[in-house]
């Protein structure tokens, strides 16, 4: 189980940065379903007030980390709490394990849920593809005593640190859904799930660019056996590298040429200078990108529209006909009139019946 540690702030993200009580609550909980006291817990992660006026308040995330570790050890159960039977220490160890061998990611994630199935019947997750977007979705027969909101939170935070970490790349979400309705401390999600949150959701759920699927998985048992002695902190922390960063940039510019670093950068939650260093991590350039764009847009307008080349050159982003004119002769080794005239005589010549003279 890997604790949700809210720490890694996304940009502009709410200023708190602890652990909610609630979710110490959660875990003073399962210990009360048991018939044991908390109070050993508590006071190995020197917390002394879960409840009463710090309801409201926050804890530091080493704090909980500490009070999630005693929990699990003490209680026998990883998912302290949650579900009607225990899953003994080192059940998501093993699950981990299980999917390890797997040649990508979309193959570890389907078996991951398919096994978790056999942990417990309180809650299923499948993995789901329709077109470009893929997701993972839980629903659960959760009982009425279990804390649920840390149950789901918790194990929809599981799948993505975990898919993060296979595959060593942050995966932006496209959105992260909840079947209840937001909490007091719902700014916390924000941090643990950056992208839109939706409460008030049919079903929890993951859903992020399938593309992430096809990647391999960069982690192999040594680094494996290293995570799983530290998983609590490891795989909560927040990933910058994008291994799609620049795919992602192409579809930004494929959609708006105008496009600046910066704007760019405030798009895919990164700095401008994160989003450059990325870039040339991948052995890319940003201006290489957004030529490679205006190129493959002019190209199109020259062969497929009788616009002007100076309004083709505006489009594309420059100034005047003749820098465009100089910019496209280093692009492709010819004038826009040459593109112009060649590409219609290409398509003149391919349309002709294959038996013309």
């Amino acid at each position: 189980m890997i604790s949700p540690d809210p720490t890694g702030a996304a940009p502009g993200a709410a200023a708190h940065t602890g652990t909610p009580m609630a979710f110490v609550r959660a875990i003073v909980q399962a210990y009360a379903q048991r018939g044991l006291d908390a109070d050993a817990a508590l006071a190995k992660a020197q917390i002394t007030t879960p409840t009463g006026a710090a309801e409201a308040g926050y804890v530091s995330a080493l704090q909980f980390e500490r009070l999630c570790f005693a929990a699990m050890q003490e209680l026998d159960d990883e998912a302290p709490g949650w579900f009607h039977r225990r899953l003994p220490w080192g059940s998501y160890g093993m699950l981990t394990r299980a999917s390890q061998g797997a040649p990508t990611l979309g193959v570890a994630l389907a078996r991951w849920c398919r096994h978790h199935g056999l942990l417990t019947s309180d809650v299923q997750l499948r993995l789901a593809v329709a077109g470009e977007r893929a997701s993972v979705q839980l629903s659960d027969q959760l009982p009425a005593t279990a804390p649920r909101e840390f149950a789901l939170l918790s194990l929809l935070r599981n799948v993505d640190g975990l898919a993060c970490w296979w595959i060593d790349s942050r995966i932006p979400l496209q959105s992260a859904e909840f079947p209840f309705a937001a909490p007091p401390h719902a700014e916390v999600y924000a941090r643990l799930f950056p992208g839109p949150v939706v409460f008030d959701a049919p079903a929890a759920a993951l859903r992020f660019d399938a593309r992430y699927l096809d990647l391999p998985l960069r982690r192999d048992n040594a680094a494996l056996d290293q995570m799983l002695h530290r998983a609590l902190p490891l795989m909560v922390r927040p990933y910058r590298r994008d291994r799609l960063l620049a795919l992602r940039v192409r579809q930004l510019l494929q959609a708006d040429l105008a496009h600046t670093a910066q704007s760019l950068a405030a798009a895919l939650a990164l700095s401008p200078r994160s989003l450059h260093r990325q870039l040339a991590a991948e052995g890319m350039a940003l201006q290489a990108l957004k030529d490679e764009q205006r190129q493959a847009r002019a190209v199109e307008l020259l062969q497929r529209s009788q616009r002007p080349v100076k309004q083709i050159a505006r489009e594309v982003g420059f100034g005047s006909d003749k820098s465009f004119a100089r910019a496209f002769r280093l692009w492709t080794g010819q004038t826009p009139e040459a593109c112009r005239h060649g590409g219609r005589a290409d398509a003149q010549l391919g349309a002709r019946p294959a038996n013309a003279a």
